[in-house]
């Protein structure tokens, strides 16, 4: 990790540090997720009650793995939909950031791996599945750049947005713990990261109380 990192703050609690990852972290960190994959393949999550597809796939590491579909909703849960296999570990360098950027001494207990292609996106949203939000939610980006919004708790309330290149780290907690965020569009092709493009990001963040 780049220890010389900047530290952008966009509102309390948020904070954007560029460039936390250089090229040598991000090539592992992807190998790392590589390795998770095989164990626990990219799938297809679905909305509560409609069952419409998600734009992007997603994959989980760590002891519990967020989940979504029409039958039980948006959950937490120890094993993979498809496979019902235990999700993998946390990639060491993952872990590395939430121990230098969380403030907390505790481990995260989830991490959410969203795969973005060209097109996806990721509407405003509040992570409120968590039984805690002591914690705060630990980002990392790989790949190809996209546009991050972030508001407040209050849906409909002001946003700020900012540009999240690989390799760059973003937090949200205390009072921007619950603040609506999402992704307003990927940048293809400002990446070289990843051999097809997109991006990936994972999230890591404490579901169970401590």
């Amino acid at each position: 990790m780049n220890p010389a990192a900047p530290r952008i703050e966009l509102g309390a609690g948020a904070f954007h540090f560029p460039g936390l990852l250089d090229r040598p972290a991000q090539e592992a960190l992807l190998a790392g997720l590589r390795e998770a994959v095989r164990v626990a393949p990219l799938f297809a999550p679905r909305m509560p009650r409609t069952g419409k597809p998600f734009s992007v796939r997603m994959t989980n590491c760590g002891a519990l793995g967020w989940v979504s579909d029409a039958a039980g909703g948006y959950r937490y849960q120890p094993t993979h939909p498809d496979t019902g296999a235990p999700w993998p570990p946390i990639p060491p360098i993952a872990l590395d950031a939430w121990r230098a950027l969380s403030g907390v001494d505790v481990e995260p207990d989830a991490c959410l791996v969203n795969f973005y292609g060209a097109e996806a996106k990721m509407g405003l949203h509040q992570d409120r599945d968590e039984e805690t939000f002591a914690a705060p939610v630990v980002s990392l980006s790989l790949g190809d750049a996209c546009r991050f919004r972030i508001g407040t708790d209050a849906r409909g309330g002001p946003t700020r947005s900012c540009r999240l290149e690989s390799g760059d780290a973003f937090v949200f907690g205390g009072p921007a713990r619950l603040a609506f965020h999402g992704v307003d569009r990927i940048h293809p092709g400002t990446s070289t990261l990843l051999r097809e493009g997109g991006r990936i990001n994972l999230t890591m963040r404490r579901v169970r109380a401590f």
